[in-house]
């Protein structure tokens, strides 16, 4: 998974979620993958509102996952970039 770039990840699990194609092991991996980076600085807005949307919609729970997106969106200095729709569909997902 280190190859793809974020916002692949994030079409992935977003992708599964919306077609109602659940595969726990899959998404157990990509979040692991995710929630193991040294940091979230590469994932733009929208693609941490898919991939929060996605586990939410696909009801696959990972802690991790979900705290090192919240501390990303925390961290910034500004939430400027992020769309009506990507903050809509991170509280939506939490």
């Amino acid at each position: 998974l280190n190859e793809f770039w974020p916002q692949a990840l994030s079409n992935i699990v977003w992708a599964y979620s919306t077609a109602d194609e659940f595969h726990p092991r899959l998404f157990g991996k990509v979040a692991d993958h995710i929630a193991e980076l040294d940091n979230m600085q590469s994932f733009r807005p929208q693609a941490l509102s898919n991939i929060v949307w996605a586990y939410a919609k696909a009801d696959e729970s990972y802690p991790k996952l979900l705290g090192k997106v919240a501390n990303q969106v925390v961290e910034l200095d500004n939430l400027q970039s992020f769309r009506p729709q990507d903050f809509s569909n991170i509280v939506w997902a939490y």
